[in-house]
């Protein structure tokens, strides 16, 4: 009994000291994100509640976004928000990584989204979005939001709705976008930013197994 009650103390402490952040982590979030001690405390228990490893996989994180959008196939879009999550692109999203995306996805500024989601749709990384890049994502929403949108003919398809975002965004018609195009076009289009705002609640988090 004494030992199995030694253990039951050192597993106690174990779960203490990782549900947790110290206070060093805590002060360098609050300095870089926009959560406060006590959300980062919270989202911190959630997040090693569902992954005691410390990191989230690319499965469990398409997991989360199949509970937001039951009606469609959200995986191709998740897998492109992974890849961002991931910022050291090691395969997997630590704690870190997971909160600094979110203080910008879900708290950050227009511009600091728009810089986000820019960065989202230029999946090269060359500093433009061609329209191949957009139909990509384009096709990538459309698929996750399956029949929960009724959208108007002229955008029906995800080829017509990216022709559309060219004829307003692409301004010297070179066949891609700059970040400046980008940016002034989507602050008058809601929908580029919109996929982006999806909150990882913490019902959310604990409900992907």
């Amino acid at each position: 009994h004494k030992q199995w009650y030694q253990r039951r103390v050192r597993e106690m402490g174990q779960d203490q000291s990782i549900s947790k952040l110290s206070p060093e982590e805590l002060r360098e979030l609050e300095d870089a994100t926009y959560f406060d001690k006590k959300e980062l405390q919270k989202w911190f228990r959630e997040f090693m509640k569902d992954c005691p490893s410390g990191s989230l996989s690319k499965e469990d994180f398409i997991r989360i976004y199949q509970q937001f959008f039951p009606q469609g196939d959200p995986s191709q879009f998740a897998s492109h928000v992974f890849k961002k999550f991931d910022s050291n692109s090691n395969g997997c999203i630590t704690f870190k990584e997971f909160i600094m995306a979110l203080s910008v996805t879900s708290k950050g500024t227009l511009d600091e989204k728009l810089d986000w989601a820019f960065s989202l749709y230029d999946l090269d990384g060359d500093g433009y979005i061609s329209d191949r890049e957009m139909l990509d994502i384009v096709c990538s929403i459309y698929s996750m939001v399956g029949n929960m949108l009724i959208l108007p003919k002229e955008e029906d398809t995800p080829e017509k709705r990216v022709s559309k975002i060219f004829l307003q965004m692409d301004k010297d018609r070179d066949g891609r976008l700059t970040k400046e195009e980008f940016k002034e076009g989507s602050r008058m289009d809601p929908f580029i930013v919109h996929a982006l705002s999806t909150d990882f609640d913490s019902t959310k988090l604990e409900q992907k197994k």
